[in-house]
Protein backbone atom coordinates (compact mmCIF):
# COMPACT_ATOMS: atom_id res chain seq x y z
CA UNK A 1 0.00 0.00 0.00
CA UNK A 2 0.75 3.35 -0.70
CA UNK A 3 1.27 4.60 3.25
CA UNK A 4 4.04 2.47 3.62
CA UNK A 5 6.19 4.36 0.36
CA UNK A 6 8.14 7.23 1.01
CA UNK A 7 6.07 9.11 -2.48
CA UNK A 8 8.17 12.17 -2.58
CA UNK A 9 11.74 9.55 -3.10
CA UNK A 10 9.53 8.10 -5.97
CA UNK A 11 10.53 8.98 -9.71
CA UNK A 12 7.84 10.71 -11.54
CA UNK A 13 6.91 7.04 -13.49
CA UNK A 14 7.12 5.25 -10.43
CA UNK A 15 4.64 8.00 -8.66
CA UNK A 16 2.26 6.96 -11.76
CA UNK A 17 2.87 3.54 -11.72
CA UNK A 18 1.92 3.00 -7.90
CA UNK A 19 -1.13 5.50 -8.57
CA UNK A 20 -2.52 2.77 -11.39
CA UNK A 21 -1.88 0.12 -8.47
CA UNK A 22 -3.58 1.67 -6.03
CA UNK A 23 -6.93 2.57 -8.48
CA UNK A 24 -6.83 -0.88 -9.43
CA UNK A 25 -6.82 -2.38 -5.93
CA UNK A 26 -9.29 0.34 -5.12
CA UNK A 27 -7.68 2.34 -2.25
CA UNK A 28 -9.19 5.77 -2.77
CA UNK A 29 -7.26 7.01 -0.23
CA UNK A 30 -3.88 6.17 -1.22
CA UNK A 31 -5.18 7.78 -5.06
CA UNK A 32 -6.22 11.13 -3.69
CA UNK A 33 -2.37 11.30 -1.38
CA UNK A 34 -0.75 10.51 -5.20
CA UNK A 35 -2.32 12.68 -7.08
CA UNK A 36 -1.56 15.80 -4.47
CA UNK A 37 2.33 14.67 -4.59
CA UNK A 38 2.20 15.08 -8.47
CA UNK A 39 0.07 17.81 -8.06
CA UNK A 40 2.74 19.42 -5.77
CA UNK A 41 5.64 18.37 -7.87
CA UNK A 42 3.97 21.07 -10.71
CA UNK A 43 2.38 18.24 -13.01
CA UNK A 44 -0.49 19.81 -14.93
CA UNK A 45 -3.78 18.73 -13.89
CA UNK A 46 -3.99 17.32 -17.13
CA UNK A 47 -0.96 15.07 -17.49
CA UNK A 48 -1.87 13.83 -13.82
CA UNK A 49 -5.61 12.65 -15.25
CA UNK A 50 -4.32 10.97 -18.64
CA UNK A 51 -0.71 9.30 -17.17
CA UNK A 52 -2.04 8.29 -13.99
CA UNK A 53 -5.40 8.07 -13.50
CA UNK A 54 -6.73 7.18 -16.91
CA UNK A 55 -3.93 4.96 -17.87
CA UNK A 56 -4.93 2.93 -14.64
CA UNK A 57 -8.51 2.71 -15.35
CA UNK A 58 -7.05 1.42 -19.08
CA UNK A 59 -5.62 -1.71 -17.02
CA UNK A 60 -8.91 -1.96 -15.39
CA UNK A 61 -10.83 -1.82 -18.25
CA UNK A 62 -8.47 -4.41 -20.47
CA UNK A 63 -8.46 -6.95 -16.93
CA UNK A 64 -12.44 -6.51 -16.96
CA UNK A 65 -12.82 -7.15 -20.63
CA UNK A 66 -10.70 -10.17 -20.46
CA UNK A 67 -12.28 -11.87 -17.22
CA UNK A 68 -9.29 -10.88 -14.91
CA UNK A 69 -11.79 -8.36 -12.89
CA UNK A 70 -15.27 -8.35 -12.22
CA UNK A 71 -18.01 -5.94 -11.47
CA UNK A 72 -17.49 -4.93 -7.97
CA UNK A 73 -14.14 -4.60 -8.07
CA UNK A 74 -14.06 -2.71 -11.67
CA UNK A 75 -16.48 -0.46 -9.57
CA UNK A 76 -13.77 0.32 -6.51
CA UNK A 77 -11.59 1.19 -8.89
CA UNK A 78 -14.11 3.37 -10.88
CA UNK A 79 -14.76 5.49 -7.45
CA UNK A 80 -11.02 5.42 -6.61
CA UNK A 81 -10.76 7.26 -9.86
CA UNK A 82 -13.80 9.71 -8.97
CA UNK A 83 -12.02 10.41 -5.68
CA UNK A 84 -8.92 11.52 -7.69
CA UNK A 85 -10.50 13.48 -10.46
CA UNK A 86 -12.34 15.13 -7.72
CA UNK A 87 -9.17 17.26 -6.94
CA UNK A 88 -8.50 17.52 -10.87
CA UNK A 89 -11.54 18.13 -12.05
CA UNK A 90 -11.64 22.21 -10.37
CA UNK A 91 -7.95 22.56 -11.99
CA UNK A 92 -9.13 21.30 -15.25
CA UNK A 93 -11.50 23.77 -15.43
CA UNK A 94 -9.89 26.45 -14.77
CA UNK A 95 -7.14 25.44 -17.01
CA UNK A 96 -9.67 24.76 -19.90
CA UNK A 97 -8.05 21.01 -20.35
CA UNK A 98 -9.69 19.16 -23.11
CA UNK A 99 -11.93 16.17 -22.95
CA UNK A 100 -11.66 13.14 -24.97
CA UNK A 101 -15.57 13.48 -25.64
CA UNK A 102 -19.15 14.08 -24.43
CA UNK A 103 -21.58 11.34 -23.61
CA UNK A 104 -25.03 11.35 -22.41
CA UNK A 105 -26.30 8.16 -20.92
CA UNK A 106 -29.16 6.59 -19.13
CA UNK A 107 -31.24 3.41 -19.30
CA UNK A 108 -34.47 3.73 -21.03
CA UNK A 109 -38.32 4.54 -19.83
CA UNK A 110 -39.70 1.83 -17.72
CA UNK A 111 -36.62 0.24 -16.85
CA UNK A 112 -34.83 1.13 -13.16
CA UNK A 113 -32.16 -0.69 -13.31
CA UNK A 114 -28.64 1.04 -13.19
CA UNK A 115 -25.48 -0.89 -11.92
CA UNK A 116 -24.42 -1.43 -15.43
CA UNK A 117 -25.64 1.86 -16.59
CA UNK A 118 -23.43 3.47 -13.81
CA UNK A 119 -20.46 1.49 -14.55
CA UNK A 120 -20.40 2.46 -18.39
CA UNK A 121 -20.73 6.15 -17.13
CA UNK A 122 -17.71 5.70 -14.26
CA UNK A 123 -15.53 3.90 -16.88
CA UNK A 124 -15.83 6.91 -19.39
CA UNK A 125 -15.33 9.39 -17.04
CA UNK A 126 -12.12 6.86 -16.10
CA UNK A 127 -11.18 7.32 -19.96
CA UNK A 128 -11.16 10.87 -19.65
CA UNK A 129 -14.76 11.40 -21.15
CA UNK A 130 -17.43 13.89 -20.06
CA UNK A 131 -20.41 12.28 -19.08
CA UNK A 132 -23.68 13.33 -18.28
CA UNK A 133 -25.62 10.50 -16.29
CA UNK A 134 -29.48 10.75 -16.92
CA UNK A 135 -30.62 8.22 -14.06
CA UNK A 136 -33.16 5.81 -15.16
CA UNK A 137 -36.72 5.88 -16.65
CA UNK A 138 -35.77 7.81 -18.92
CA UNK A 139 -38.51 8.86 -21.36
CA UNK A 140 -37.51 10.15 -25.76
CA UNK A 141 -38.02 13.55 -24.49
CA UNK A 142 -35.25 13.53 -21.67
CA UNK A 143 -32.94 12.26 -24.32
CA UNK A 144 -33.83 14.49 -26.37
CA UNK A 145 -33.28 17.47 -24.44
CA UNK A 146 -29.96 16.31 -23.01
CA UNK A 147 -28.81 15.74 -26.82
CA UNK A 148 -30.06 19.80 -27.39
CA UNK A 149 -28.36 20.84 -24.27
CA UNK A 150 -25.23 19.30 -24.13
CA UNK A 151 -24.16 18.49 -27.91
CA UNK A 152 -22.54 15.09 -26.97
CA UNK A 153 -20.41 13.30 -29.46
CA UNK A 154 -22.45 9.79 -27.77
CA UNK A 155 -25.95 8.75 -26.98
CA UNK A 156 -25.81 5.56 -24.46
CA UNK A 157 -28.83 3.71 -23.85
CA UNK A 158 -29.24 0.89 -21.09
CA UNK A 159 -31.79 -2.00 -21.01
CA UNK A 160 -31.72 -4.75 -18.47
CA UNK A 161 -35.56 -5.70 -19.33
CA UNK A 162 -36.56 -7.78 -22.62
CA UNK A 163 -39.72 -5.63 -22.10
CA UNK A 164 -38.17 -1.93 -22.23
CA UNK A 165 -35.66 -2.61 -25.00
CA UNK A 166 -37.93 -1.29 -27.66
CA UNK A 167 -38.47 1.83 -26.23
CA UNK A 168 -34.48 1.97 -27.80
CA UNK A 169 -36.24 2.39 -30.96
CA UNK A 170 -38.84 5.21 -29.70
CA UNK A 171 -35.61 7.31 -28.85
CA UNK A 172 -34.13 6.75 -32.12
CA UNK A 173 -36.86 7.84 -33.96
CA UNK A 174 -37.06 10.92 -31.68
CA UNK A 175 -33.68 11.74 -32.74
CA UNK A 176 -34.49 11.62 -36.36
CA UNK A 177 -37.30 13.16 -35.78
CA UNK A 178 -35.77 16.36 -34.24
CA UNK A 179 -32.94 16.21 -36.92
CA UNK A 180 -30.24 14.82 -34.33
CA UNK A 181 -29.89 11.49 -35.56
CA UNK A 182 -26.62 12.33 -37.63
CA UNK A 183 -25.03 14.24 -34.66
CA UNK A 184 -24.30 11.39 -32.17
CA UNK A 185 -23.51 7.80 -32.19
CA UNK A 186 -25.87 5.87 -30.53
CA UNK A 187 -24.56 3.30 -28.22
CA UNK A 188 -26.96 0.44 -26.50
CA UNK A 189 -26.38 -2.20 -23.87
CA UNK A 190 -28.00 -4.54 -21.11
CA UNK A 191 -28.18 -8.02 -20.66
CA UNK A 192 -30.84 -9.04 -23.24
CA UNK A 193 -29.73 -6.63 -25.74
CA UNK A 194 -27.10 -8.27 -28.75
CA UNK A 195 -25.77 -7.03 -31.71
CA UNK A 196 -28.84 -8.15 -34.42
CA UNK A 197 -31.03 -5.99 -31.84
CA UNK A 198 -28.99 -2.56 -32.34
CA UNK A 199 -28.84 -2.98 -35.78
CA UNK A 200 -32.64 -4.02 -36.42
CA UNK A 201 -33.31 -0.69 -34.04
CA UNK A 202 -30.67 1.24 -36.33
CA UNK A 203 -28.53 2.04 -33.55
CA UNK A 204 -24.78 2.43 -34.09
CA UNK A 205 -22.72 0.11 -31.77
CA UNK A 206 -23.89 -2.31 -29.21
CA UNK A 207 -21.53 -2.95 -26.71
CA UNK A 208 -21.51 -5.70 -24.27
CA UNK A 209 -19.75 -4.39 -21.23
CA UNK A 210 -18.54 -0.97 -19.90
CA UNK A 211 -14.61 -2.03 -21.29
CA UNK A 212 -16.15 -2.20 -24.86
CA UNK A 213 -18.31 0.74 -24.49
CA UNK A 214 -14.89 2.32 -23.21
CA UNK A 215 -12.73 1.12 -26.44
CA UNK A 216 -15.57 1.98 -29.43
CA UNK A 217 -16.22 5.55 -27.91
CA UNK A 218 -12.75 6.29 -28.14
CA UNK A 219 -12.74 5.01 -31.92
CA UNK A 220 -15.61 6.58 -32.27
CA UNK A 221 -14.16 9.96 -31.05
CA UNK A 222 -10.91 9.54 -33.37
CA UNK A 223 -13.04 8.72 -36.39
CA UNK A 224 -15.05 12.04 -35.90
CA UNK A 225 -11.39 13.98 -35.55
CA UNK A 226 -9.69 12.20 -37.76
CA UNK A 227 -7.24 11.02 -35.95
Amino acid sequence: MSDEIDLQALSLPDLFQQMGYDLYDGLAEEVETEVHEALRRGITAYEVMTDGLVAGMDVVGADFRDGILFVPEVLMAAKAMKAGMAILQPILADTGAPKVGKMVIGTVKGDIHDIGKNLVAMMMEGAGFEVVNLGVNCDAEKFINAVKEHQPDILGMSALLTTTMPYMKVVIQALKDNDLRNKVSVFVGGAPVNGEFAEDIEADFYCRDAAVAVETAKKVIAIRRGM
